[in-house]
């Protein structure tokens, strides 16, 4: 289950998946990475719901989850699946800790491919994911979002991920969506939507 997550990857959604992407100027990549690094370096807390939708080349449909992110400034990561089932992982001190409908259980989290994900998404707040030395960047705009796309450096890396792809709306500093492939070239679309940012998170939200 971690790793069909873990190693996802994201489809966009059906409404921009014709949209135009143009690379950016080297002048329209240096504002966007230092607008969204200076504006994120504000966020201590975000929350948002997410649509999470996997496609796997023996599935004949996608699967849908529905659940909450919930991150705290610094490495804090919760993400917990309400529907279809009840799944919790979450990102702590590196550690993961998962609760599988009532089961529970905590794995070592360094080096592992689902750290470098979450690390993208921690990144993602504080405006540190385009410092990632295990990753190269190119940046891309179409008429609804800027984009950056990373592409692991190791070989080793490159075994599970192809790509990871962050999107910002126009004008905002925070990510909607997340789109990943997989060296399989399965893929998984997660969509962030009713995002929060510096409201209160109990503590709750990072415990099983």
């Amino acid at each position: 289950m971690i790793r069909n997550i873990a190693l996802s990857s994201f489809l966009l959604i059906s409404g921009f998946v014709f949209a135009q992407n143009t690379a950016m100027t080297s002048a329209e990549s240096k504002a966007f990475v230092t607008k969204v690094s200076s504006e994120t370096k504000e966020i201590k807390t975000l929350q948002a719901d997410f649509t999470q939708t996997k496609k796997m080349d023996f599935l004949d449909k996608s699967i849908v989850t529905y659940g909450k992110m919930s991150l705290k400034s610094p490495n804090s990561l919760s993400w917990k699946y309400t529907k279809p089932y009840q799944y919790s992982i979450i990102f702590k001190d590196n550690k993961i800790y998962i609760n599988d409908q009532g089961k529970k259980s905590s794995v070592d989290a360094k080096s592992k491919t689902f750290e470098k994900i979450n690390k993208l998404i921690v990144g993602s707040s504080n405006g540190q994911m385009f410092n990632d030395p295990e990753f190269s960047v190119s940046y891309f705009k179409n008429a609804s979002f800027n984009i950056a796309k990373f592409t692991p450096k190791s070989a080793q890396l490159l075994k599970y991920i192809k790509q990871i792809e962050l999107q910002f709306p126009k004008n905002e500093s925070t990510v909607s969506q997340v789109n990943m492939t997989e060296a399989s070239g399965d893929t998984t679309n997660i969509v962030f939507k009713n995002t929060k940012i510096n409201a209160s998170i109990a503590a709750s939200e990072f415990s099983l």
